[in-house]
């Protein structure tokens, strides 16, 4: 059996990767990828606790993030395409405003 302990460095790596791509990159399918990194960092931290204590309480949770993560990324994704479809450009730096 792996001890809690592994698990929980794990997902504190990937959360670091996560963070440090939200970051550095300044394109945004890669920022949307990044903070899915560190949802599911999140979740692998919930379900090594849940499992440590024998509850299914951090699986439930985790069902939880999962949803609103996928609703998450269709809003974001179909922000990114509208952006692109206005001004042909999907760089972090040059969306300083809502305007057409």
């Amino acid at each position: 059996m792996v001890p809690v302990d592994y698990y929980i460095i794990l997902s504190a790596i990937l959360f670091t990767i996560g963070a440090l791509g939200v970051l550095i990159r300044r394109n945004p399918l890669i920022i949307f990828m990044s903070i899915e990194l560190m949802l599911n960092a999140g979740n692998l931290a919930f379900v090594a606790f849940s499992n440590m204590h024998k509850s299914f309480n951090g699986q439930i949770f985790v069902f939880f993030v999962i949803a609103v993560a996928a609703a998450e990324v269709a809003v974001g994704l179909a922000l990114i395409v509208e952006i692109f479809k206005t001004k042909k450009n999907i760089n972090i730096d040059e969306m300083n405003s809502l305007k057409g």
